[in-house]
């Protein structure tokens, strides 16, 4: 049985919002959009549920994280090279993000990310396998 992730973040503006993903490439399910909530598709088992603040504040008794104080979970994604990681970078910045960290270079795993326009923290890596140091067993 295939298994979903759904991945649920508060945003400001869902317009705002759902302007930059398009801009970086992401399409959304419009069966699970509406004024309150978009459902970015990552891959077809993997989808981030944007939900307007107010509409999320129904899901938790919890407080909303001030993200430009606090980091509630940086998601990360694999991209198919160094080149996909900078390219989906250049196109977060130029639709208004922030990089709060310069791009790391490990030899085997190329990093980095972007500060949306909510706050939230998004990570782009590749890793080249076969470049893995070796393991001490």
């Amino acid at each position: 049985m295939a298994k979903q992730i759904y991945v649920n973040l508060p945003v400001k503006d869902i317009v705002r919002t759902n302007a930059f993903f398009s801009q970086l490439g992401y399409t959304f399910n419009p069966n699970f959009s509406d004024d309150k909530a978009t459902c970015m598709i990552i891959t077809e088992d993997i989808f981030v549920m944007l939900l307007q603040e107010e509409f999320f504040k129904g899901f938790t008794n919890k407080e909303i994280p001030d993200t430009q104080k606090t980091s509630e979970v940086i998601v990360s994604f694999s991209a198919e090279s160094r080149a996909a990681v900078d390219e989906l970078i250049h196109k977060a910045v130029a639709a208004g993000a922030t990089t709060p960290n310069e791009p790391q270079d490990m030899g085997f795993m190329y990093q980095h990310g972007f500060q949306d326009l909510d706050g939230h923290l998004w990570e782009y890596l590749y890793m080249d396998e076969s470049a893995l140091p070796p393991q001490n067993l």
